[in-house]
C-alpha cells in the first residue's frame, strides 16, 4: 500500500485528497491524513537509501542540474513573520552521471540548484578528475566553492531562436538547422554506440566544422550590421556568442553533453507534483517528497521499476539500514538473490 500511494503522490502528481476519492469510490476509506502517515512512516524505513545515493552521486563525472519554483506553506508564514534575508523558494534536481548509472537527487527549500549542488559535491572523494556540470547560464545554477569544467545547455540557445521564428523566419531557419545538424550527428554517435573519446572525435570531425560555420554566421550579423543588436534576434544572437566557449564544450571534452534536457525532464515531476498539488505543507514534508521523487527518479533512469524497487525497501528496512549501498536500483536484485540463497541454505541445513 506504502509503495503504491508513494508512487501515485511522488511520481505521477496525483494528491493524497483525489486517492482518497478513488478509494472512497472502490469502498476503502483512506483519508488523506491516513495516506501522509503511511508515506511518512515508509520513508523512515528508506531513508537511508536516499543518503548513500547523494554519496553515491557525488562521484560522478557529469553532473546536471536545474531547479524550479515550489511553495513551502511553513516557509510562507516565516516570511510573513520573521522576514527572512530569502525569501524565494525551489525544488532543485541534481542528475549525477557515474559509471554507468545515473542518479537524481531531489532537494526542496530556500536554496538554489548551485548551493543544492554544491552540498552533494561535499560528499566527493578528494582527488577525483574535475567534473563537467551542465546547466543554463543563470549564476545561481553554479556552485561557486568547487571547481568544474562548465558547460551550457544547446537546447536553451536554440529555444530563443524557436520563439522569435515567426518574426524572423530566414534567420532563425537557418539558425535551427546549423542545431538540427549537430544533434544528427550525436544520434549517429548514440547508434554506434561511441565510447566517450569516440564521441569526441566524431564530433571534432563533423560537428565542429557545422559550428565554426555557425560561429562565423553570428558574428557577420553584428560585424556587417545585418541586424538590430536590441532586437530579440540581436538579443539571441549575442547570447549564443557570450556563453560560446560553454556552449561548444562537446567539441573539447570527452562525454560533455549537448544540452541540460535530462534534468529538464526529471524536474516535471516536481512541476507536476506543483501544478496538482500546489504546495507542500511542512519542511518535513518536503523532504519526504524529495525522497520518494529522488528514489522514483533514480529507478526511471536506470529502467528499473520503482513499484518494485520501494516495496521491497519496505519489506527489508532491517538490511537497508545495515548496508545501504547494497539496496540502489542497480544492484537490490543481486542483492535480494543473495538473500534468498541464504535462506535456502538455512534451511537445507536444519532440514538435515
Amino acid at each position: 500500500a506504502v509503495s503504491v500511494i508513494a508512487l501515485s503522490r511522488y511520481g505521477f502528481g496525483i494528491p493524497f485528497y483525489r486517492m482518497g476519492r478513488l478509494e472512497e469510490c472502490r469502498g476503502i476509506p483512506l483519508p488523506p491524513s491516513t495516506q501522509w502517515d503511511k508515506v511518512e512512516s515508509g520513508a523512515d524505513k528508506i531513508y537511508p537509501v536516499y543518503d548513500e545515493l547523494k554519496i553515491v552521486a557525488a562521484q560522478g563525472k557529469i553532473f546536471h542540474n536545474d531547479d524550479t519554483a515550489m511553495k513551502i506553506l511553513e516557509l510562507i508564514k516565516q516570511n510573513r513573520e520573521e522576514e527572512p534575508s530569502r525569501k524565494g523558494m525551489f525544488t532543485s534536481c541534481v542528475i549525477s552521471v557515474a559509471d554507468d548509472h545515473k542518479i537524481a537527487i531531489f532537494t526542496t527549500g530556500r536554496k538554489h540548484a548551485g548551493e543544492n549542488l554544491g552540498d552533494v559535491l561535499e560528499k566527493r572523494e578528494p582527488g577525483k578528475e574535475t567534473p563537467i556540470q551542465m546547466g543554463d547560464a543563470l549564476s545561481r545554477n553554479y556552485s561557486h566553492n568547487f571547481k568544474v569544467i562548465l558547460a551550457s545547455c544547446l537546447v536553451h540557445g536554440r529555444r530563443k531562436f524557436v520563439e522569435i521564428e515567426t518574426s524572423f523566419p530566414e534567420q532563425c531557419g537557418k539558425v535551427i538547422d546549423y542545431f538540427g545538424r549537430v544533434y544528427k550527428n550525436d544520434q549517429i554517435v548514440k547508434d554506434k554506440g561511441l565510447s566517450d573519446q569516440e564521441r569526441l572525435e566524431f564530433h571534432q570531425q563533423h560537428s565542429a566544422p557545422v559550428m565554426e560555420e555557425f560561429h562565423g554566421w553570428l558574428i557577420e550579423q553584428f560585424d556587417q550590421k545585418l541586424v538590430e543588436p536590441n532586437s530579440s534576434l540581436g538579443k539571441a544572437i549575442a547570447y549564443m556568442l557570450k556563453h560560446w566557449e560553454k556552449l561548444t564544450l562537446f567539441l573539447r571534452e570527452p562525454g560533455a553533453p549537448l544540452d541540460n534536457n535530462i534534468c529538464e525532464r526529471a524536474l516535471k515531476m516536481s512541476i507536476m507534483h506543483r501544478k496538482n498539488s500546489l504546495f507542500y505543507k511542512t519542511e518535513h514534508g518536503a523532504y519526504i517528497g524529495d525522497i520518494y521523487m529522488s528514489l522514483i527518479h533514480t529507478c526511471i533512469l536506470n529502467g528499473v521499476n520503482p513499484f518494485d524497487y520501494l516495496t521491497e525497501l519496505q519489506r527489508h528496512k532491517k538490511q537497508l539500514f545495515k548496508a545501504p549501498e547494497n539496496w540502489m536500483p542497480w544492484n537490490y536484485q543481486e542483492t535480494l538473490s543473495e538473500l534468498k540463497s541464504a535462506d535456502q541454505a538455512v534451511q537445507s541445513s536444519d532440514a538435515l
